[in-house]
């Protein structure tokens, strides 16, 4: 009989070990040694590190409360007692219980939950209508304590892992951006020094069209300068939540088609498709807005360069669904769920310049607008953004 029961718990043991998802394994926990161990309820409670307050981390009604887990009982206050008194509490039903009610006749077990040697929590065991707990039950549950403590630990050691990992990330990419941003400012500013020196020289003598030429060259490196600044100063407004918006109503389709034809003043190969249907006017900042369409339709010409921009319009449940389309090379699977974050830049082959701001200021601009952005992408088959705006934005 020893062996079987030993041959259970570490099959049960081993197949919660296994388990990738602590609250799944809990409910494996649990549920396994019910078998050996009745129980109706289940809590675990942890202390606030902050408020010092009682928060339920965990629950589960798997007996004869199950069917009424509002009304059952869930044992706040002997987790209260167990914690005050760091020791193990058992609770009968009161005297005055309807003994014809089961969920009035609650016998509470209740477990101290020790990370290291400090008390964090308890987990309480709640049996309706008896029988008391025995000896060999509290061992079991003292048992079970055990293993939820390990189960939180490792939890939380992976979302401490998750976190570290996630700033390590944003410092990467803050070492990469002050290596890209220098190099990117430098660009346009000796560009700048080498052909104004140029002109100031006196030992040469440039012709008209030659000296028009340098000054256009200046006037366009000056331009590319103050873009790059102007990135920089929005996105840290927008990390700041300080950058001003002014909402009006507008018509998307009508601003969009104003933006293509900017862009095609600059590049006059371009070509454009719109496929808008009828769209309501939406309240949003235009001058925003268009930044947002002018970064997507540069990123096109950037990164698929002579394919055609397909943008289309409709309603959807109350909302105007855009998308904007290329028919280019395409972003791996691997690289989509960073798109949007800041200074982030798609690693490998791509000689393309970029700061690894333009996308995420346009995701703070339509998040401004209560809206969502979102990427979809194959190689070899092109990138489809879609920019859902709520019909009734208000600011």
């Amino acid at each position: 009989m020893e062996s079987a029961t030993l041959a259970f718990l570490h099959k049960t043991f081993q197949q919660v070990q296994r388990m990738s998802d602590w609250k799944s394994a809990l409910d494996t926990l649990f549920v396994s040694l019910r078998t050996s161990f009745v129980f109706d309820n289940v809590a675990i409670y942890l202390e606030d590190a902050h408020t010092k307050g009682l928060e339920v981390e965990y629950a589960r009604a798997v007996g004869r409360g199950k069917t009424a887990e509002a009304e059952a009982a869930w044992g706040e206050g002997i987790a209260s007692e167990v914690i005050a008194q760091g020791k193990q509490i058992l609770a009968d039903p009161a005297p005055e219980a309807d003994p014809e009610n089961r969920l009035a006749q609650a016998y509470l077990l209740g477990v101290p939950l020790y990370f290291g040697s400090n008390l964090r929590g308890a987990l309480v065991f709640i049996r309706f209508g008896g029988p008391a707990y025995s000896t060999v039950h509290n061992q079991i549950a003292c048992l079970q304590a055990l293993w939820t403590t390990a189960l939180i630990e490792r939890r939380d050691l992976q979302e401490a892992r998750a976190e570290l990992d996630s700033v390590q990330r944003q410092m990467r990419l803050q070492d990469d951006f002050v290596s890209t941003i220098t190099h990117e400012l430098r660009t346009p500013l000796g560009f700048i020094k080498g052909y104004s020196t140029s002109l100031l020289r006196e030992d040469a003598h440039w012709d008209e069209a030659t000296q028009r030429e340098f000054l256009s060259i200046i006037d366009e490196e000056a331009d590319r300068l103050a873009r790059l600044i102007e990135d920089m100063l929005e996105s840290a407004r927008l990390h700041s939540k300080t950058l001003p918006f002014k909402f009006a109503p507008i018509r998307v389709d009508a601003l969009v088609r104003d933006v293509a034809t900017r862009i095609l003043a600059r590049y006059t190969n371009m070509k454009f498709a719109f496929e808008f249907q009828p769209l309501p006017p939406i309240n949003g900042d235009g001058k925003r807005l268009s930044q947002v369409f002018e970064n997507l339709f540069n990123n096109a010409i950037k990164y698929a360069p002579g394919s055609e921009i397909i943008i289309s319009g409709r309603v959807v449940e109350n909302k105007i669904l855009v998308t904007v389309a290329d028919r280019g090379e395409g972003i791996s699977q691997e690289y989509i769920p960073f798109l949007f974050e800041r200074f982030y830049r798609v690693p490998g082959e791509r000689t393309v310049t970029g700061t690894g701001l333009g996308l995420y200021i346009c995701k703070q601009i339509i998040l401004a607008h209560h809206g969502t952005i979102r990427v979809e992408s194959a190689l070899g088959k092109g990138t489809m953004f879609f920019i859902e705006l709520p019909v009734d934005a208000s600011d």
